[in-house]
């Protein structure tokens, strides 16, 4: 793309274009009933990496009987952090769990402490990096979700950008999937996407959208500040959100496939950047 002209913005990118799908996106109900449990965090993995990066731990659950490396690791970690530890019987943690897939290990924290985008930008400043921040559209599976934010977090972005409603939360499902990466990559819950948007390029940061009608991904410039804008499963990103962001980019289908899963494409958009940023 020669030079970064906002005028216009691109519009013809952002017609016709088919959004990224995942097919059917996970019922609505269970994510919100899964909300009733944030602050619970499963799996040994997840647990540990909460604990390193200095998550306060209220309690830890642990399957007894269980021992070996990857227990007595989250173990010995419990004991320096001073986490007290409850030893139960398996069918005790599987009533505990919220996503069935507890490894033996459970701990409760205080719900998530969600960051701002203020704060997101300041990290970038004093890293002394261009900003990279991620917004996503309504992703309403919480395994998506937390494929998207541990990849923003491998591709070292700033920060992942939620909506406050019809989307995904930091669910326990959600916080599984991102493999601890909630707690190495900041994450802020905003009422409207658009608007946020608009004062993000306010402050000199470009806004793509993650879109099959927009320009090929090799021939955007996806250097310096930028916001990256991946839409919720089935349905891409809204006609508002693309009216106000400064383009859509596509990534090159070498079938005559319709479209990535919203978590893979996000990587992959991700990933170019970082490819191009690193010249």
């Amino acid at each position: 793309m020669d030079g970064r002209m906002r005028q216009g913005r691109q519009k013809e990118n952002n017609k016709g274009g088919r959004p990224f799908r995942n097919g059917k996106p996970e019922a609505r109900k269970s994510a919100e009933d899964e909300a009733r449990f944030e602050g619970q965090l499963e799996g040994r993995n997840v647990v540990l990496e909460a604990m390193r990066g200095g998550r306060t731990i209220d309690k830890l659950f642990v399957q007894e009987g269980i021992t070996g490396g990857p227990i007595d690791t989250v173990l010995k970690e419990a004991n320096r952090a001073k986490v007290p530890v409850t030893f139960l019987d398996k069918a005790k943690l599987d009533a505990m769990s919220a996503t069935g897939h507890h490894q033996g290990v459970i701990a409760k924290a205080a719900a998530y402490e969600y960051s701002t985008v203020d704060e997101m930008l300041k990290e970038a400043s004093e890293r002394g990096e261009d900003p990279f921040i991620i917004l996503l559209d309504g992703i309403e599976d919480p395994h998506n979700l937390g494929a998207i934010i541990r990849s923003a977090a491998c591709a070292g972005a700033h920060g992942v950008v939620i909506p406050k409603h019809r989307a995904s939360g930091l669910t326990p499902t959600a916080v599984r999937a991102s493999a601890g990466a909630v707690d190495r990559v900041k994450v802020a819950k905003v009422t409207n996407i658009a608007d946020e948007i608009e004062k993000l390029k306010e402050r000199g940061i470009w806004a793509y959208c993650a879109d099959m009608g927009g320009a090929s991904m090799y021939d955007m410039d996806l250097k310096g500040p930028l916001a990256l804008v991946i839409g919720a499963e089935g349905k891409g990103v809204g006609k508002r959100i693309l009216g106000v962001s400064d383009g859509a980019v596509s990534i090159p289908m070498m079938r005559d496939f319709d479209s990535l899963n919203a978590s893979v494409a996000a990587g992959v958009l991700m990933y170019e950047a970082v490819r191009q940023r690193a010249k």
